[in-house]
């Protein structure tokens, strides 16, 4: 295929995406072919297209042969978004069309937002797929694996001109409204291809958008259109019922709002939700109580490695005060005996929940998990974070991707866990020495170890290793002493 003929496709997925008309044709060639370094537009038939990211590469190919940019990854990815701005209607009309199919159904409005998101390369499915991703049974449920490979490695190159950048405060976080269109710098990611849906949540001004590494399906993320800290409260609780009255096919969640037991990106206001169901989702209530002042509000504890309370009610708004209820009731709770404490002498808060909420049927959902992010002698990265005999598997924060039991697990176990079947089989290995303790009391329980079952084996170890990582983050433990101490706690509700 010419190169010609490359950019009559690229132009067809342009013109179809909508934000074109075939009268533009000819415009968007010119332009694609000067971007490219390109002069001759050479004859060329109209026909089907190719993949977005199939022309994509090859007009990015011709731009590096051409010299129009480098070879860094950060070059690279800026005229890839640039490119695919032309596959991308201005904000104005994605929102006008979401708004179109939503009229008809929610579900086809959000369907419509997704496949351009992936046409466009703002979702990095290839990337995505790279990803290792397996699944693990345990007795609460089928917990999910992903070791994270999608985010690519910086060159040294790129190092280089990242330390020579100027340090500028826009866009103030990955967040912010200003992303969109954003071209990117050498230390900044490529948002020329970014769009926001604007939604209105309690009275106030809300974008929503998918991740470009996403975890699951649909994953989106629910920001505010104003740069702020993370804050959990009635109004979170308010909105988080919002969406999921809007988008009853999706759950929507946020990460807590303290240090160690919050998210990544606690300077920004901001959801996490999607079209998934996790296994905290599908966990069944043990226990059922009475909420003192809420008597059409279902309560119940989770059967789960955390400490989760489940609210059930037809009434949002009532959900969202009993919600707001149980947060006031956690925040000032203390129990020595267990490890749990409130505040610091100094006045410092430890209390907080990571709550997620969902609509099943007529009803409301909310869970409520139980955080606390104190330190101790003991525990130095948190008492109810992953403690050191797991840290070899998994030392990062436990996020609200986590809670709901889908492991997101550094990139560095990819080549690791090859190093420790290695070790399993009696083979020369370079087995990282943290994992030293645990591969001998894998050898120790598997005593048949092939290398057709070592894969499967050493999975299934790492998903329990994470079930033991979730028990960690639980603040009343499933033993005798914890579920009293939870049960305590209960009855003051």
């Amino acid at each position: 295929m010419t190169i010609s003929q490359t950019i009559s496709d690229f132009v067809t997925l342009a013109i179809k995406s909508g934000g074109w008309m075939e009268l533009d044709r000819i415009y968007l060639q010119n332009r694609v072919l000067a971007l490219i370094g390109e002069d001759v537009m050479e004859e060329t038939v109209q026909q089907e297209a190719a993949s977005s990211l199939i022309l994509m590469d090859k007009l990015v190919e011709k731009a590096i042969e051409n010299q129009v940019i480098g070879e860094t990854m950060a070059e690279r990815e800026q005229f890839e978004a640039q490119l695919m701005d032309f596959l991308t209607p201005p904000p104005s009309v994605v929102n006008a069309f979401f708004a179109q199919h939503y009229a008809n159904e929610p579900k086809e409005a959000t369907d419509y937002f997704f496949a351009l998101s992936k046409q466009n390369d703002y979702i990095k499915t290839r990337r995505i797929a790279k990803n290792i991703v397996f699944p693990v049974h345990t007795e609460y449920g089928e917990l999910e694996i992903t070791i994270n490979l999608s985010k690519p490695e910086k060159d040294p190159k790129e190092i280089a001109a990242e330390g020579k950048s100027v340090q500028v405060d826009y866009p103030k976080c990955m967040l912010c409204l200003e992303n969109e269109g954003y071209q990117g710098r050498s230390n900044y990611p490529a948002r020329a291809n970014h769009r926001i849906i604007r939604m209105n949540l309690d009275n106030e001004a809300w974008g929503f958008q998918y991740s470009p590494y996403a975890y699951y399906n649909e994953h989106s993320i629910f920001l505010s259109l104003t740069h702020r800290p993370m804050k959990i409260n009635k109004q979170t609780f308010t909105r988080l019922l919002q969406i999921v009255e809007v988008m009853p096919h999706y759950f929507v969640g946020s990460n807590a709002d303290l240090p160690i037991v919050g998210g990544s990106i606690l300077s920004h206001d901001h959801y996490q939700g999607g079209r998934h169901e996790f296994a905290m989702a599908k966990a069944v209530i043990e226990k059922e109580f009475a909420l003192t002042g809420f008597s059409d509000v279902t309560a119940g504890i989770v059967k789960w490695p955390m400490s989760v309370i489940r609210l059930q009610a037809k009434d949002k708004q009532k959900l969202a005060l009993a919600s707001a209820y149980i947060l006031t009731q956690w925040r000032n709770y203390s129990d020595p005996s267990v490890m749990i404490r409130a505040f610091s002498k100094d006045g410092t808060p430890h209390h907080t929940v990571t709550p997620i909420a969902r609509k099943k049927g007529a009803f409301f959902e909310m869970d409520l998990v139980l955080r606390d992010n104190n330190v101790s002698e003991e525990h130095p990265d948190g008492i109810f974070h992953p403690h050191k005999e797991v840290q070899h598997i998994k030392k990062e924060n436990i996020g609200l991707i986590e809670v709901m039991g889908l492991a997101v697990l550094p990139p560095r176990l990819a080549p690791e866990l090859k190093e420790v079947a290695k070790y399993l089989l009696d083979q020369p290995n370079q087995m990282a020495a943290y994992h030293q303790t645990w591969a001998d009391e894998l050898k120790a329980t598997h005593l048949n170890l092939t290398d057709e079952n070592v894969e499967a084996i050493l999975h299934e170890a790492v998903g329990h290793i994470f079930a033991e990582v979730l028990a960690h983050a639980g603040v009343f433990k499933r033993d005798t002493e914890g579920k009293a101490a939870f049960q305590t706690f209960i009855d003051q509700l």
